[in-house]
């Protein structure tokens, strides 16, 4: 195991788009646990604003991610998955523990490398699926687990991020344009389902219109669930639920709000990782599992 850095933990922030200005960057520089070491960004000027916001070191280029990485404990991740993934294996093969976005990768290969590079070095993991630390749905989450005799399940994730007229700043990110509601929305629906449910047994899925897709799934406790993603809905149409039935009844996840909270629920769950040796539930590992299934999803709605 990494030796045990010194309180705070020194965090650096890799990304300089919409999600790091307003949900990461903000968290780790109130977070009273956290020295935020420094941000990087693919564009110098980008990565000046955001530091000179936060009180903090600007990092830009190849040599920059290695200095904002020799700077840091730990590196937080803001960035498309397939360019995450390969500077979080590096991140880690230097000893640094990880607060990775999801979905880790879009390829199982992706993903794989990131755990291989945690595993050989012990570094510490948590992947940031927002239901999973926002205090309304872990709470809910916690409970539902706790509880036997789940039958079924459905799940909604029906965003209006490319529909006409949206004004969304998170619709002018490539990869989301790419990948679509699948990899987007995906990790958060699954990341509810699998831990109370169990993890996927069977996988079957269609596609729907525009970047929708249908996953109808078997779960390890014996339950099914149907899962409905997409980000190219009409606006009247956008809803997420998630709705559990049985032995006791129906239970409805509740609404969540305040990412910036959120996120820093997860540099808990990190530091708490760090500290105590623990893995976390949602770590690194989990990532590579929810790659799996959205990668087997997509192999057959492409067949």
């Amino acid at each position: 195991m990494t030796t045990l850095p010194p309180t705070p933990l020194r965090i650096g922030l890799v990304g300089t788009g919409p999600w790091a200005r307003n949900t990461q960057a903000p968290a780790l520089a109130a977070h009273p646990g956290v020295a935020l070491s420094g941000v990087w960004g693919r564009r110098p000027e980008a990565a000046k604003e955001l530091a000179a916001a936060h009180g903090t070191t600007a990092y830009s280029g190849e040599a920059g991610i290695d200095e904002l990485f020799a700077a840091s404990d730990a590196v937080a991740f803001a960035l498309p998955p397939d360019v995450q993934a390969p500077l979080a294996a590096r991140a880690a093969a230097t000893g640094r523990h990880l607060l990775l976005d999801k979905p880790v990768a879009t390829t199982v290969a992706g993903a794989r490398e990131v755990v291989r590079a945690a595993e050989q070095t012990g570094i510490a993991s948590v992947v940031f699926c927002t239901l999973r630390f926002a205090a309304e749905t872990s709470a809910w989450i916690e409970e539902q687990a706790a509880v036997d005799g789940w039958f079924t399940a459905r799940a909604e994730w029906i965003g209006a991020l490319f529909a006409p007229g949206a004004t969304n700043e998170y619709a002018a990110s490539p990869w989301r344009r790419e990948k679509g509601g699948l990899w987007d929305v995906g990790p958060h629906v699954l990341s509810v389902l699998i831990p109370v449910l169990g993890d996927v047994t069977r996988l079957t899925a269609a596609r729907g219109p525009s970047d929708t897709t249908h996953l109808v799934l078997r779960h390890s406790s014996g339950a099914s669930s149907t899962v409905t993603l997409a980000l190219g809905a009409p606006v009247a149409a956008a809803a997420t639920e998630i709705e559990l039935r049985g032995e006791q009844g129906t239970a409805t996840l509740p609404r969540w709000s305040d990412p910036v909270a959120g996120f820093r629920a997860a540099v808990d769950a990190l530091i708490h990782s760090v500290r105590t040796g623990d893995p976390h539930p949602c770590d690194v590992r989990f990532g590579l599992r929810l790659t799996e299934l959205l990668a087997e999803a997509e192999k057959q709605t492409d067949a």
